[in-house]
Parts: structure tokens; C-alpha cells; sequence
């Protein structure tokens, strides 16, 4: 009896940890729209984020005494977080200056699919029946999202190019992570990715004079600290706290709240409705992506993913 009541505890913790990472993480692209009105362009929100996002849970992970990868188990993280990552984020926070923040949040939550087809490409897992339904059903489901939103073909395209960016950045990093602590692949990539972003910025300024845009008030500097020490130390750090507890395919089916939380925020905030059309494609989406999880496989691995947008 003890022992059991230690694992209800464990779990009930477990479901807490990754329900308050979800929520942390379906905050972000709120923070990002009220740091895009403070003044702030795309560069320079994520080059805060990561510098800040990176360099906390580096010293967290230093403070842990977790093991850091070196020689040829470094490299790919380090392309992970300056190319696969870079790109992602930069795709997904362009697409909130082009589309409803709730559509793109659904519109990334296609990842998993993505991720179901590239492993059955790259890594040959089997395309089961289950899971040939649970993409038809993706893809009706973001047919009706588009149908029925109100964004332009730019956003549209961006969220669905960050979708297929992150999905190709997961099936990469599935041996690239193999074996390494995620507290220290993760700092690692998102180091990189400041990298990267600082030496784009400076590509930027040197060609055409154009240097990353800072907030103007003090509400969008407030924005963009969220969205580093919210939306992706404190996000990060619950998710792991969670996946510990509960297990990959739990942790997975109860991270699918991330746009739920995205979707009910954008309304209350901003005024943001859902026709009904999409609420049928939001739906298809969640369904199929816990459908996908059920399944198991790749689709498990993209949905417990450790690094978010």
C-alpha cells in the first residue's frame, strides 16, 4: 500500500508538472504578440530568448552536476540548436505577425504527423492502418483550421513551414540526443541557436543596416522576459520534471493542452474567435495527434519533444 500511494503521488505530480509546462509553453505566442507591439522585431525577441533561456539552464544543469556531451555527441546538438531550431522559431514567430495566434498554435501541432511520415521514410517505421487514419484525419483537420481562419497565406505558410521544420528537427535528433542528459542537449541547443541568431544579426546589420529591434516600453521587455523565463526555462524544466514522473505517453497525451491553453488565452486577450469550422479542425488535430500517441512510435517521440518553438 505504501508503495502504491508513493506512485499515485508520483503521477499526480508528474500530471501537475507537465499541465504547468503546457500552459507555459501555450503562454508564448501571447508574450510574443504583446512584445511585437512593444517594438521588438523577430531577431531580436529570439536572440533574448535564448540568450537568457540558454544561459539559466546551462548553469541549472552546471548546478545538477549533469554530464556534458563532448566530441563528435556535441557537434549535431550544436547544429540541431543553429540550424533546425533557428529555424523553427524563426518561422513560427513570423507567422504570429500574419496569423491568429491560435491558428498557428494548432497549425504547429501537425509536427507530430510529420514526424509519423519522415519516420516511416527515414527510419522505417511501419505505417500502420491506425496511423495512415490518424494522419488523413490531420490533414482534414488543418484543411478546416485554413478554410476557416482569418490569417494571411504568408502566416499560414510560415506556421505550417515551422511545423515540418521542427518535425525534421525531431526525427534528426532522435540519435543526436541518444543518451545525453535533455537538461544538457537542451542548454546546448539553445546556446547555439543564440549563436547563430547574434551572427545573423550581424550579417544583417553589416549588409543592409538594419540591426535587431529592441522593445520601446517597458511592457514589451516585460513580454520578452516572459517568454525566456516563462515559456521556456520554467516550461522546459516542468516538462522534464513530468516526463520523469509519468512516462513518455502520458506526458505526451496531457502536453496536447498547450494549444488549448493558446486558443483560450488569444480569445480572452485579444478577442480571437474560433468560427466553427475550425474548432471541428482543432479538434481533428488534438485527435489525431493522441490517436498518434497511442500508436506509439514517432509520433510518441514528437509529442514528448523536449525543446517547444
Amino acid at each position: 500500500m505504501p508503495s502504491l500511494a508513493r506512485s499515485s503521488s508520483a503521477a499526480a505530480q508528474g500530471a501537475l508538472c507537465v499541465a504547468l509546462s503546457a500552459v507555459a509553453f501555450g503562454a508564448m505566442p501571447i508574450f510574443g504578440r504583446y512584445a511585437y507591439a512593444g517594438g521588438v522585431d523577430v531577431l531580436g525577441l529570439l536572440i533574448v530568448r535564448f540568450a537568457i533561456g540558454g544561459a539559466l539552464l546551462a548553469a541549472i544543469a552546471r548546478r545538477r552536476g549533469v554530464a556534458w556531451p563532448r566530441g563528435r555527441a556535441l557537434w549535431p546538438l550544436v547544429a540541431m540548436g543553429a540550424l533546425g531550431y533557428v529555424g523553427q522559431s524563426f518561422c513560427y514567430f513570423s507567422a504570429l505577425r500574419h496569423a491568429q495566434a491560435s491558428l498557428v498554435a494548432l497549425l504547429l501541432y501537425l509536427y507530430p504527423a510529420f514526424v509519423t511520415l519522415l519516420a516511416a521514410w527515414r527510419l522505417g517505421e511501419r505505417l500502420t492502418r491506425v496511423k495512415s487514419v490518424a494522419l488523413a484525419l490531420c490533414v482534414a483537420g488543418s484543411a478546416l483550421m485554413v478554410g476557416g481562419g482569418h490569417g494571411e497565406p504568408l502566416g499560414i505558410g510560415l506556421a505550417l513551414a515551422a511545423a515540418l521544420i521542427y518535425s525534421v528537427y525531431i526525427v534528426a535528433g532522435t540519435k543526436a540526443t541518444h543518451g545525453v542528459d535533455p537538461l544538457a542537449s537542451t542548454a546546448i541547443i539553445c546556446v547555439s541557436a543564440t549563436a547563430a541568431l547574434v551572427l545573423l544579426a550581424l550579417a544583417r546589420t553589416a549588409a543592409l543596416g538594419e540591426p535587431p529591434r529592441w522593445p520601446a516600453t517597458a511592457g514589451g521587455w516585460a513580454a520578452m522576459l516572459g517568454i525566456a523565463l516563462v515559456s521556456t526555462v520554467a516550461a522546459m524544466l516542468a516538462f522534464f520534471a513530468g516526463l520523469a514522473r509519468l512516462g513518455a505517453a502520458r506526458t505526451a497525451m496531457l502536453s496536447t493542452l498547450e494549444p488549448v491553453v493558446t486558443v483560450a488565452l488569444a480569445a480572452m486577450l485579444f478577442g480571437e474567435a474560433l468560427s466553427p469550422m475550425q474548432w471541428a479542425g482543432g479538434v481533428a488535430i488534438l485527435a489525431a495527434v493522441l490517436w498518434l500517441v497511442r500508436a506509439g512510435g514517432a509520433a510518441d517521440d514528437a509529442a514528448t519533444a523536449t525543446s517547444n518553438a
